[in-house]
């Protein structure tokens, strides 16, 4: 997948680009059932909210194969190479729920400034894309960003242990304001929330200040999350565990663009 000048246009002005229906039903029918298998799995790499619900499965991409797929979906990689001028590897690969009822806030912060602060990445020069794996409403926990927010670099933030049980550099509630205060337009205000069908993809600026609410609703929200960075911003440290910051910084081989499909078909028929 190419990205237009206008694309590249708009990336650069406001920070993101939203994709509705990038993904088939069928390619996200597997994701969401591999997905919330994962999610299920007593394991390390698998976190809790304090009421014990899901909240994030890091790296699936090493140990389940749809997802191993995902990370090298040219309609993901292509693009960010496009942006870059260079090949990339995966920084950090994370399936995000917000349970029915039970879904956690993420706090106001900017991605860009954990991998700095905590990975020694040199520069911004990687970004999140997000597959909607379940419909996102504007009431489910919609990721919230503040346009153009990515021009003001990394801003100071504020280690918060507390508020949930997955530590994050958070900003202030006066950043914030004015942040949201300099991105409002006629007719917009500061802040949007791109909603859609499962197959969405959202892909924003590492430095784009982002959060979403706490999820009150019955109706789950589930997210692929991956961070490919440029092969030569690679990490510098080493303080987090190798599934949550990955070492490996092998430049992504893209699958065939039909390979989420053909594993569905394929495994579909040997389950028959």
């Amino acid at each position: 997948m190419k990205l237009s000048a206008h694309q590249l246009q708009q990336f650069e002005d406001e920070g993101y680009l939203f994709f509705p229906d990038c993904f088939s039903e069928e390619e996200i029918a597997l994701m969401r059932t591999e997905g919330q298998r994962i999610l299920e799995l007593d394991r390390q790499e698998v976190w809790r909210e304090k009421s014990g619900a899901p909240r994030t499965a890091f790296a699936a991409h090493t140990f389940n194969d749809v997802f191993r797929i995902l990370a090298h979906h040219p309609r993901l990689v292509e693009p960010l190479q496009q942006i870059f001028k260079e090949q990339v590897y995966v920084h950090q690969f994370k399936l995000n729920a917000k349970a029915a009822f039970e879904g956690d806030v993420w706090q106001w912060h900017q991605d860009y400034g954990t991998w700095a602060r905590d990975d020694g990445m040199p520069e911004p020069r990687a970004m999140n894309i997000a597959v909607f794996l379940d419909e996102v409403f504007p009431f489910n926990g919609a990721l919230m960003l503040i346009p153009k927010s990515h021009k003001h670099g990394t801003l100071q933030a504020g280690h918060d242990r507390a508020t949930t049980s997955y530590p994050l550099w958070t900003l202030d509630q006066d950043t914030v304001t004015r942040l949201c205060r300099e991105a409002e337009e006629p007719g917009r205000p500061g802040i949007v929330a791109p909603t859609g069908k499962p197959g969405s993809v959202l892909m924003f600026h590492g430095n784009l200040v982002h959060a979403s609410a706490p999820n009150i609703t019955p109706y789950p929200r589930k997210i692929a999350y991956l961070t490919l960075c440029a092969v030569s911003n690679h990490i510098t440290k080493f303080t987090r565990p190798e599934w949550i910051a990955h070492r490996d910084f092998t430049p992504i081989v893209p699958v065939d663009d039909n390979a989420l499909a053909e594993h569905a078909r394929t495994h579909r028929t040997a389950a028959e």
